[in-house]
């Protein structure tokens, strides 16, 4: 069992857990996963790390309420525990000194990017972050990244905060800038990623996404989460989660993505009956 040591609501149905996971706080790396059921009878799912305390033995995460399981999270408190909470899974973020790299984040994706920008900080790289939202109150963690960014652009889709646009349009007017960029991460749905991948393809950036297609194990098994990246099928969990943007296919991903619509919807419509 592990406990649940912190929550906080960051937006409206966007959560944060402090889990304490000592074994997984070890061993954690940007870019990589966890796969956490609530009860013995509950849905397995992957939830990126968003940070990690070594001495204090925690994870961080961060998820938004979207379907019959992440609403039975949401309704646990400190205190509560769950019953799984494995990892951390996946392969670490690719990190070194690549020079300049732009990181972005959208909606709940701006958790995990936050790692991801802080270690290539670390590793001596200069850090442009560009993170958005639907609207101003949707977005959250803008002074986290900020404190790891050597500059920062905002954007929110109603312009009820800041730049009034899509991330697409910064990340645009970068690459067509002066300034040469050596390498680009984005995280957030998986539309977004795909844009950001277009944007940056006509410039040879390369450019890395980390993806989220349905999973089940974690470790390579059942299969439900491959993707086809390069022409060559990958398994997101073992082989991932982050892939070149610029090779993946993005239809059949999203196409994967929706396979499961009506059995989400009937589950829901239960649930909530």
């Amino acid at each position: 069992m592990y406990e649940i040591i912190g929550r906080e609501t960051l937006v409206p149905n966007n959560y944060l857990f402090k889990v304490e996971a000592p074994a997984v706080a070890r061993k954690a790396q940007a870019g990589q996963f966890v796969i956490i059921r609530i009860d013995e009878k509950g849905e397995r799912i992957p939830l990126t790390i968003a940070d990690w305390d070594r001495e204090e033995g925690s994870i961080t995460i961060v998820f938004m309420e979207v379907g019959v399981t992440t609403r039975k999270l949401a309704q646990l408190k400190a205190g509560d525990f769950l019953d799984n909470f494995v990892g951390p899974l996946g392969l670490p973020s690719h990190i070194e000194k690549f020079g300049t790299v732009v990181c972005v984040g959208g909606g709940v994706g701006v958790a995990p990017i936050f790692p991801i920008a802080r270690a290539l900080k670390e590793a001596g790289n200069k850090i442009i972050s560009i993170i958005g939202a639907r609207s101003k109150d949707l977005l959250f963690w803008e002074e986290r990244v900020r404190e790891v960014s050597d500059s920062l652009t905002v954007t929110t889709d109603d312009g009820s905060y800041a730049r009034k646009g899509l991330v697409t349009e910064p990340l645009k007017e970068l690459m067509e800038g002066a300034e040469k960029v050596d390498r680009v991460v984005a995280i957030g749905p998986a539309i977004m990623m795909k844009f950001c991948a277009k944007t940056t393809e006509p410039f040879a950036v390369p450019t890395i996404v980390s993806l989220n297609p349905i999973m089940v194990d974690g470790t390579g098994m059942c299969g439900c989460c491959r993707v086809e990246v390069g022409g060559e099928t990958k398994f997101t969990c073992v082989d991932g989660p982050e892939f070149d943007g610029h090779q993946v296919d993005w239809d059949l991903l999203f196409a994967r993505q929706r396979i499961y619509l009506d059995e989400e919807k009937h589950a829901t419509e239960c649930a909530c009956g």
